[in-house]
C-alpha cells in the first residue's frame, strides 16, 4: 500500500497526538524498572519503544505495556522499554530503534504511527530483527503493521448512545477531519442511525488542520462539550485524545442521565469518581491484545510483514462495561455486534 507524502504527514501527526498525548500522572503505575527488571527469562527479549506520554499514560502506551507484560507471564519473555520525548528529533527515534536492536532485542516494538519512517529506515539495517509498529504502514520484509478497525468500536459505541438517549441528540468530537479519526466519527454515526435514524448526531471538530494542539487542549474539548450539551446532546463521544479530558470534566457537572464515551482506553477505569458517573462506556482498540500476539508469532516462527488487521472478529475493537451503565442493554448492542462479525452490517470508515 503507497500513501502520499502529505498524508503520511497529516496521519502521522495526527496518530502521535492521539494515541500517546494523554497526561502522565503519579499514580502507583509500575516504573520501567518493574516491568523489565527480571532479565532471566528465556522467551523473547522485546523492544518496546513508546509514543510521547510513555507508560502511566493510561492510554495508549500503556495498552502496549500491558501486552509485553503478558508476554513476560505467558511466553517467559524479557523486555527493555525506551521513551520518547516531547518534540525530539526523528533522528532520536532512530536512535531508539538502534539501541534497542544493538543490545539483542527481538521482535521491537514501536508504539504509534509516528515510527512509521524510522522503522522503514533502521530494519534495513537489522533484517534479521522483526519490528511491529502499532498503526503503522512500514513496508519492509520484517516489518508487522497492526491496525485497527476502529470504526467498528466506534459503531457499537454509537448504537450504546442511541439506545440511551432521551433527547434524540447525542454529540461527538473529534481532534482533526482526516484519515485518523474520520472512522471514529463515520462508525459512531452509522451505529447511532442504525438503531434511530431519527436522532440527530451533532459533530464539532477542534481544529482544521493536523497540529498537536487539537489533541493535546483540554480546554478546547471542555468548550466543545459544553456547546454539544447546552445545544441539546445528551450523549458525547469523543475522539480526541487528551482534549477528551476536556469532555468528562464538563459531563461531571451535569445532572444524571448526562453521558460521555471515552476512546481507545477503558476511560472509566482512569476518572475521577464524579466523572466515572457519567462514563456510559468507551470504544476500545486492544493494543494490548495484537503486541500480545505479535511476540508469540514471533516465538512461534509465524511472524509476517505487512498488515495485521485487528478486527471485532479477532476482538480488536469494542466496547466496554465498566460502571454497569450498558447492563440493560448489552444484549441489544450484542446483537449489533454479532452482525458486524457475520458481515451482515458494515461500519463505515468515511464520513
Amino acid at each position: 500500500m503507497r500513501h502520499t507524502t502529505k498524508l503520511v504527514a497529516l496521519a502521522a501527526t495526527v496518530a502521535l497526538v492521539v494515541a500517546g498525548c494523554a497526561k502522565k500522572e503519579e499514580t502507583g503505575a509500575a516504573t520501567s524498572d518493574e516491568l523489565c527488571a527480571d532479565k532471566s527469562g528465556a522467551g523473547p527479549k522485546v523492544g518496546l519503544a513508546y509514543d510521547i506520554g510513555g507508560r502511566g499514560d493510561k492510554s495508549f502506551n500503556d495498552l502496549a505495556a500491558a501486552g509485553v507484560k503478558k508476554t513476560l507471564d505467558e511466553l517467559d519473555a524479557t523486555c527493555e522499554e525506551s521513551e520518547a520525548a516531547l518534540d525530539e528529533p526523528d533522528s532520536a527515534k532512530e536512535e531508539r530503534l538502534r539501541t534497542l536492536a544493538e543490545a539483542g532485542y527481538n521482535p521491537i516494538v514501536a508504539v504509534g504511527f509516528v515510527y512509521t519512517e524510522e522503522v522503514n529506515k533502521v530494519s534495513k539495517e537489522y533484517p534479521d530483527i522483526k519490528f511491529a509498529i502499532v498503526d503503522g504502514f512500514g513496508e519492509g520484509p520484517n516489518i508487522t503493521n497492526l491496525v485497527f478497525s476502529v470504526e467498528q468500536g466506534s459503531f457499537l459505541v454509537g448504537v450504546a448512545a442511541a439506545l440511551k438517549s432521551k433527547a434524540k441528540k447525542v454529540g461527538f468530537i473529534g481532534g482533526v477531519r482526516g484519515p485518523i479519526i474520520d472512522p471514529f466519527a463515520a462508525g459512531y454515526q452509522a451505529g447511532v442511525k442504525a438503531v434511530d435514524p431519527s436522532i440527530t448526531v451533532d459533530m464539532k471538530w477542534l481544529s482544521d488542520k493536523a497540529d498537536a494542539t487539537a489533541f493535546a487542549n483540554p480546554a478546547g474539548g471542555k468548550t466543545a462539550a459544553t456547546a454539544l450539551y447546552d445545544a441539546g446532546s445528551d450523549v458525547v463521544f469523543h475522539a480526541a485524545g487528551l482534549s477528551g479530558g476536556g469532555l468528562f470534566d464538563v459531563a461531571a457537572t451535569k445532572p444524571d442521565g448526562t453521558w460521555a464515551i471515552g476512546v481507545d482506553a477503558d476511560q472509566y477505569q482512569t476518572a475521577t469518581p464524579e466523572q466515572q458517573k457519567h462514563i456510559l462506556t468507551s470504544s476500545l482498540k486492544k493494543v494490548d491484545v495484537a503486541v500480545f500476539d505479535f511476540v508469540k508469532a514471533f516465538k512461534d516462527g509465524t511472524a509476517k510483514a505487512g498488515y495485521d488487521l485487528y478486527d471485532i472478529k479477532r476482538d480488536g475493537v469494542g466496547y466496554a462495561t465498566s460502571g454497569g451503565y450498558l447492563d440493560d442493554i448489552t444484549a441489544q448492542i450484542d446483537e449489533y455486534k454479532a452482525k458486524l462479525v457475520s458481515g451482515e452490517l458494515k461500519a463505515p470508515s468515511k464520513l
